[in-house]
């Protein structure tokens, strides 16, 4: 029997066996090609297709599904009551300056004021007051089987711990709320009608707040003098936001999916109007939809990641460029909103958060904020690259909010 010569066909394998086998080398051979292009087909500043779909939970005061490629979250927002009598160590307001300084006024309401020195500054104070009563509680879930790393039975991860810090975090920084909408004020009745009548529907929190500051500090028929008896508007309780996000599904940075989500659901939110009721000693709220109201927001502010991958670093045999006598390559690429896949093989992570710099949407940006940068890994990206990645994300930041409101 005659034996068969070895065949010379060459051993082949389908793509995905070398992304495995090969990871580095595979991703510095996508983009060290004349396309330039990622394994995923997009190239090194695209960014993945979002989809943001608004209401999606019943039993919520607010709700978003964000999908940004294979990373999933649901966020759900729902607002407890909580009454300033349970305050440890609460100081209430008794007298008109003082409710003016807290809470609003010609000097501080963010409704009524036109210096932006003094906007800012009641912004801050906003923040921090919001920060002490804890009136935002993020929590974040990272689910079974959103992950091969997360299986089911465990305590809450440390991944999973610092995601809500870093969310509540930036929720006071970026002073995304403000206090006029958490109040929940009590308007004693004046003597001519003997009635405790709370603000019009349609007058917002900080406008109702601003007629009953402005008003007479006595009662009608009554000596001026005598000031013990008027009493200005009282802050009888807050609302508390719960802002609960599951991610069902991760691949690649989690944070700005999750900031987003929580963004479209804040945007979603509808509080129901509540007011103190005297008598019974406690909060009553409407149940009319169409009197509940939104929550305004400082400006849209946004998250995006970055991911930095450097060919000279790779223990996998790949030929570094330095070591290419007379070709000339690229050492390193910085990818925008890189996948599992690609998050792997990054030697370095960069996180920004901006918004505008006005602090409102507009068609004539004036120019953009950056709220926090969060680096870690290696040293490639220096001044200028952060600058030049400063400005993609300004470009983007318009494509982002109009997905946002069209949610």
């Amino acid at each position: 029997m005659a034996i068969q010569p070895p065949s010379t066909t060459p051993l082949t394998f389908p793509p995905t066996h070398f992304a495995k086998l090969a990871p580095r080398s595979y991703l510095h051979a996508h983009l060290s090609s004349p396309s330039s292009r990622r394994p995923s087909g997009r190239l090194p500043h695209e960014f993945r297709k979002q989809s943001i779909n608004a209401g999606s939970l019943t039993h919520c005061h607010g709700s978003a599904v964000v999908r940004t490629g294979d990373t999933a979250v649901v966020c759900g927002v729902r607002g407890e009551i909580l009454n300033a009598g349970d305050v440890v160590d609460y100081r209430p307001v008794t007298t008109v300056e003082e409710l003016r300084k807290r809470y609003g006024g010609e000097s501080t309401s963010l409704s009524t004021t036109k210096d932006e020195d003094q906007r800012n500054k009641a912004r801050r104070e906003n923040a921090e007051e919001m920060a002490e009563l804890n009136l935002l509680v993020p929590n974040v879930e990272l689910s079974t089987g959103c992950s091969p790393n997360h299986l089911p039975g465990g305590p809450p991860s440390e991944e999973a711990q610092s995601l809500s810090h870093r969310v509540l975090s930036l929720l006071h920084i970026s002073q995304l709320l403000s206090m006029d909408d958490l109040c929940i004020w009590y308007y004693p009745p004046s003597s001519s009608n003997n009635k405790n009548q709370p603000p019009p529907a349609e007058a917002s929190p900080a406008e109702s707040t601003s007629m009953s500051l402005d008003a007479p500090t006595s009662y009608p028929n009554e000596d001026t003098t005598d000031v013990e008896e008027s009493q200005p508007p009282k802050v009888k309780a807050y609302w508390t936001l719960h802002i609960t996000l599951l991610v069902l599904s991760l691949s690649g940075p989690l944070f700005p999916t999750l900031w987003t989500a929580l963004i479209a659901a804040i945007r979603n939110t509808r509080l129901p109007r509540a007011r103190w009721d005297a008598d019974l000693n406690s909060v009553l709220c409407s149940p009319s939809i169409s009197e509940a109201h939104s929550l305004k927001t400082n400006g849209l502010p946004m998250a995006m990641s970055f991911g930095v991958f450097e060919a000279e670093r790779d223990g996998a045999g790949l030929v570094s460029a330095s070591s290419q006598v007379g070709v000339e390559q690229r050492k390193s690429w910085v990818l925008a909103d890189v996948d599992g896949f690609e998050a792997s093989c990054c030697d370095e992570e960069i996180t920004l958060v901006v918004r505008d710099s006005d602090g409102v949407r507009s068609k004539k940006r004036k120019g953009v904020e950056v709220l926090r940068i969060e680096k870690s890994g290696g040293g490639a990206v220096g001044k200028d690259e952060m600058r030049e990645l400063v400005e993609l994300a300004g470009r983007r930041l318009g494509e982002w909010a109009a997905l946002i409101d069209g949610s």
